[in-house]
């Protein structure tokens, strides 16, 4: 891809993008991936709880406007309107990020990396007693980015040529725990109760030396720090423990020079694996792909022209740990104004 344009806010003259992907890349996903029929029959596993109530429900009724909250009835909508109306804003994607959270968490593979990362994150293995006396939070920070990372490189140059309509796919952006230091807030009562319950199933369910806690998945929005959330309990098995506690480093090979590296196991390395496994998906088998909408688009936009908007922000951290975008952190657009 070239670009050629004189607008002082449009790419710079002369860029070409080449991307090279590893011959081994699609055996590596068919050995490991999950199939489509397990992901569907295991979907009925992902249930949702009434916003106002907690009742659990079998057919969502979807706030219409940022449908990223559920409810029984139009009584407890209502009800929870008062709560929900400073955080409700328009979502372009028709279903909201509903449909790609539970593709994402019914997914064990997916699943057993982000749980790793939240061991490492969290800091599971510091102090044995978070997720048994006190819970834990993991924030994920996702996003939707183009499915051909040369259409990421156009959008974060603002080049012209990119086509308006872009296959895209889930990508994990950050991993944050409530107990760092900038997040000591409690949790909500609700949340507070929620851990309290999966921990009550957990030991009864013979699970009483496995730590427990929550995840919180946020696709937030290119010009606002907030956006649409949800929380789910997060059961961390000892297994993933113990692979935490092996640190056996990623191997990776290198498309162009074929030299094999590593990268010790950590949260970060872990979110590498996740994303680098879905953009592996070019046939949609893990049901992770969506059309991009402009507010997906305007984040990666945001992020060429340095913006200081959070998403951007966060975006821009990921380019800087993932070896994938190397070569676009050097493309960053000053913007005359």
């Amino acid at each position: 891809m070239s670009t050629d344009s004189g607008a002082s806010s449009a790419a710079p003259k002369g860029i070409r993008m080449v991307h090279a992907v590893y011959p081994g890349q699609d055996k590596l996903f068919r050995d490991i991936a999950v199939s489509s029929e397990f992901l569907k029959a295991n979907q009925k596993y992902f249930g949702v709880q009434c916003t106002q109530c907690q009742v659990k429900m079998e057919k969502l009724l979807k706030c219409s406007k940022c449908k990223s909250v559920w409810y029984c009835s139009k009584e407890c909508q209502k009800k929870n309107w008062s709560t929900h109306k400073p955080t409700c804003h328009a979502d372009e994607r028709s279903s909201g990020l509903f449909k790609l959270v539970r593709m994402f968490s019914v997914n064990p593979v997916l699943m057993g990396y982000l749980k790793t990362a939240t061991v490492f994150e969290c800091g599971l293995l510091d102090n044995r007693r978070v997720g048994f006396d006190t819970p834990f939070l993991a924030r994920i920070e996702i996003a939707i980015e183009p499915s051909d990372v040369l259409n990421f490189g156009g959008l974060y140059v603002n080049d012209p040529t990119v086509e308006e309509k872009l296959e895209g796919m889930l990508q994990v952006n950050a991993i944050t725990a409530w107990q760092s230091p900038s997040m000591q807030a409690p949790l909500t009562p609700k949340r507070l109760n929620t851990w309290r319950e999966a921990r009550a199933r957990c030991n009864a369910e013979g699970f009483a030396e496995d730590p427990v806690g929550l995840v919180e998945f946020i696709g937030h929005r290119c010009t606002e720090d907030s956006g649409n959330s949800m929380t789910a309990e997060l059961h961390i098995p000892n297994i993933t423990l113990a692979v935490a506690m092996t640190r056996a480093p990623f191997t990776s090979v290198s498309a162009i020079t074929g030299i094999r590296t590593e990268k010790p196991l950590s949260a970060a390395s872990c979110l590498e694996f996740i994303n680098s496994h879905i953009r592996a998906d070019k046939q949609n088998q893990l049901r992770l792909r969506t059309e991009m909408t402009e507010q997906d688009k305007e984040v990666i936009r945001a992020a060429g022209r340095n913006e200081d908007t959070f998403p951007a922000r966060i975006l821009k951290e990921k380019m800087q740990r993932e070896q994938l975008y190397a070569g676009f952190v050097q493309l960053t657009r000053t913007v005359v104004t």
